[in-house]
C-alpha cells in the first residue's frame, strides 16, 4: 500500500487513473464514507488564512471515528504520508492542509452524535467533532432553552477545531475558553485508536488534546456543559478617549461576582477617523445612529477604544433591566454621548459575526488572505502594548479587527 500510494504521488500519468485510485483505496481501508481526489482548486487545498494554498493526495470524507481510525491507521504505517483534520478550514497557516497527504472532512460526521445529557442535576450535550457551533447553538437552545457557556466570536467553526485551540470570547471570564467546558471526549490518537478520555480517564489524553492543535488526536466527540440559555441579551458598546480608563472599566467588570456584572465582555481599537472599516463608523450598533466625533476631546490620540458588554435577561425580566444595566454602566468611565446600545435575540447577538461575513461576501472581500495573531499580554505590560502598538504600530488600522478581551489568570 505504501509503495501503491508513492506511485499516485510520483507518477505524472497518474490523472487518468485516479478514478481506479480512489475506488481501489476506498476498498482496501473499507470505509463506510467516501474519497475524492486532491484538487489545487478544492476546499482542501485552501484554508481561511489564504496565505498558503497546498493539493492533497485525497479528501476523505469519513463517516465516523471507525473511518478516521482507519486512514490513520495507514498514515501511522508510512514514513511519509501526513493526515490533517480540516474543520470548517479556518486555520490561517495551513494547519488544516496537508501537500500530497490526506485530509479529513470533519463536517462529514457533523450529524453523527447530538444527545442532551442531564447528570447529576447539570446538563451537557454530547456533539460531533464535525458539528458547527451555530448549529450547536441553535439546536440546543430550539429543543431544549439550554446553550453551552463558552463561545468564540464567530460561530461558523467545528467543536474539534475550536476546543484544539482554545475558543475564546467574551465570556471566558467567567466561564474560561471552551476548552474548559468540557468534561469529556472521544478521540482518534495517531496510532488510530478510538480512545474515550476525560479528567479522570485518560487524562494525559484529555489534556493533551485540549488546545493541543489536533496533533494529540482527532476529536469525533465532545461533552459541553450548558446552562439555561436567556430569551434576550441588551448588548451595548461604549467609546473611550484613554487606554487607561478603558482597561480599569474592563478589569473592574471582569472581576465582579456572577450576577452583578455584564455577561459578555470584549472590547477593540479603532482609528480616530472616518474610515469605514477602521474608524468611526464601525462602532454604532444601531445603522441609525451615526458616531458623533464632537464628543471626542481635541486631545486624543490617533486610537481610540470601545468596550462592548452584554446583559442576559429572560423576556418576564424586562421591567428590572434598565435599572441594573444603568447600574452598571454609571460605574463606568466612558465618553459621555458615546453610547450605542440595542436588544436582541440571544441567539441573534451569538450569530453576530456570521452577519458581518455575509454582508463581507457579498462585497467579494472575504476570499483575500486572513493574516491572524493572537496574544496574551500581562496586565503589566498592556499599557506600553497600547503605546508601541495600537497608536504607534497600527495607527492606521489593519484593515480588520483590532480585538482585546479582558481575561483573568484564574480561568
Amino acid at each position: 500500500m505504501i509503495a501503491y500510494l508513492g506511485r499516485i504521488v510520483h507518477n505524472n500519468d497518474a490523472e487518468s487513473k485516479l478514478d481506479d485510485d480512489v475506488s481501489s483505496i476506498s476498498k482496501s481501508l473499507d470505509l463506510q464514507g467516501s474519497i475524492e481526489n486532491g484538487d489545487v482548486s478544492s476546499l482542501a487545498s485552501k484554508d481561511f488564512g489564504g496565505l498558503y494554498s497546498v493539493k492533497p493526495l485525497f479528501l476523505i470524507k469519513p463517516s465516523g471515528a471507525e473511518d478516521i481510525s482507519r486512514v490513520v491507521k495507514l498514515a501511522s504505517r508510512t514514513s511519509n504520508l501526513t493526515v490533517a483534520a480540516r474543520g470548517n478550514g479556518h486555520s490561517i497557516n495551513g494547519q488544516a492542509m496537508a501537500e500530497g497527504g490526506l485530509v479529513i472532512d470533519m463536517c462529514s460526521t457533523e450529524k453523527n452524535h447530538f444527545e442532551f445529557l442531564p447528570i447529576n442535576g447539570s446538563h451537557y450535550i454530547d456533539v460531533s467533532g464535525g458539528a458547527l457551533w451555530e448549529d450547536v447553538l441553535t439546536r440546543c437552545v430550539s429543543r431544549y432553552g439550554y446553550a453551552p457557556r463558552s463561545w468564540t466570536d464567530y460561530l461558523s467553526l467545528t467543536v474539534g477545531g475550536t476546543l484544539s485551540n482554545a475558543g475564546v470570547s467574551g465570556q471566558a471570564f467567567r466561564y474560561g475558553p471552551q476548552t474548559s467546558n468540557v468534561t469529556e471526549l472521544e478521540v482518534v490518537t495517531g496510532k488510530g485508536e478510538i480512545t474515550v478520555c476525560s479528567e479522570t480517564l485518560n487524562s494525559e489524553l484529555f489534556f493533551g488534546v485540549l488546545g493541543g492543535l489536533g496533533q494529540f488526536g482527532i476529536i469525533t466527540r465532545a461533552r459541553i456543559k450548558l446552562q439555561q440559555a436567556p430569551d434576550m441579551v441588551r448588548w451595548i458598546r461604549v467609546v473611550y478617549s484613554e487606554f487607561e480608563e478603558f482597561t480599569r472599566d474592563a478589569e473592574f467588570l471582569v472581576t465582579q461576582k456572577e450576577g452583578e456584572s455584564f455577561d459578555y465582555v470584549e472590547g477593540f481599537v479603532f482609528c480616530n477617523n472616518d474610515d469605514p472599516f477602521n474608524g468611526w463608523p464601525s462602532v454604532p450598533l444601531d445603522p441609525g445612529h451615526e458616531f458623533n466625533p464632537t464628543h471626542i476631546s481635541q486631545t486624543a490620540g490617533s486610537v481610540l477604544y470601545c468596550l462592548e458588554v452584554a446583559f442576559h435577561y429572560r423576556n418576564s425580566d424586562h421591567p428590572t433591566v434598565d435599572t441594573a444595566v444603568n447600574g452598571l454602566l454609571g460605574r463606568l468611565r466612558f465618553v459621555e454621548g458615546l453610547k450605542s446600545q440595542v436588544d436582541v435575540s440571544y441567539t441573534k447577538f451569538l450569530l453576530r459575526v456570521n452577519r458581518a461575513e455575509e454582508q463581507v461576501k457579498a462585497n467579494g472581500t472575504w476570499d483575500g488572505p486572513h493574516p491572524w495573531l493572537n496574544l496574551f499580554v500581562s496586565k503589566s505590560d498592556v499599557v506600553n502594548f497600547d503605546r508601541t502598538v495600537f497608536k504607534t504600530m497600527l495607527k492606521d488600522g489593519v484593515g480588520g479587527p483590532m480585538l482585546i478581551y479582558p481575561l483573568l489568570r484564574s480561568k
